[in-house]
């Protein structure tokens, strides 16, 4: 996918698809969860979805992640993770952190991507009942409408990282991602 420009809109996007770049700290739990099973949601051929972390360290997948991933029908085959770049948030047409501190990373990286960043879960607060047509368009309404709403309380804003927990800690994080990456395909694909 070629670099994208500033004033990239959804004209140049047909030509390309839609990119969408989930972003966490290790790119080993929640953002590869996101990325594989939002891929799977969503319809072949006019998406690209993709994830990095802030301070990821070339890994395989973690194995409970892939196993609980497996089980909600995503594919965790072939992934290793990646470190967060520029080039990374300048290609993607939205960028979703699983917690504010994420969205703030990659607008540090690439500040002029400042309307195409989110966490996931303020995405869908924002976007939901807006009408749009297409994803670009959906991105659009969900910045329009910063500033607009209230925002929750940081911790509702976010995903925690299951770092260290239990597997029963491992599956409801990833049941949370599940959840909000069902309704975020609605909104990008109605």
């Amino acid at each position: 996918m070629s670099g994208r420009s500033a004033a990239r809109g959804p004209s140049a996007a047909a030509a390309d698809g839609f990119e969408v770049l989930f972003v966490c700290t290790g790119n080993l739990h929640r953002s590869p969860v996101a990325e594989r099973l939002l891929a799977a949601a969503l319809p072949r051929g006019g998406f690209r979805v993709r994830s990095a972390g802030t301070a990821a360290r070339p890994m395989p997948l973690d194995p409970l992640t892939a196993t609980i991933l497996d089980e909600l029908g995503g594919d965790a085959e072939g992934f290793a993770a990646l470190r967060l770049d520029a080039g990374q948030i300048e290609q993607a047409d939205l960028v979703l952190g699983l917690e504010r501190c994420h969205r703030e990373a990659a607008v540090r990286l690439h500040p002029l991507a400042l309307r195409r960043c989110f966490t996931l879960r303020e995405f869908i607060r924002l976007a939901k009942g807006t009408r749009a047509d297409t994803p670009h368009e959906a991105v659009r309404l969900a910045a329009s409408r910063r500033g607009t709403l209230i925002p929750p309380a940081d911790e509702t804003d976010g995903i925690d990282d299951p770092v260290g927990a239990s597997a029963k800690v491992h599956r409801a994080r990833a049941l949370e991602v599940h959840d909000a990456v069902r309704t975020l395909a609605g909104i990008l694909a109605p």
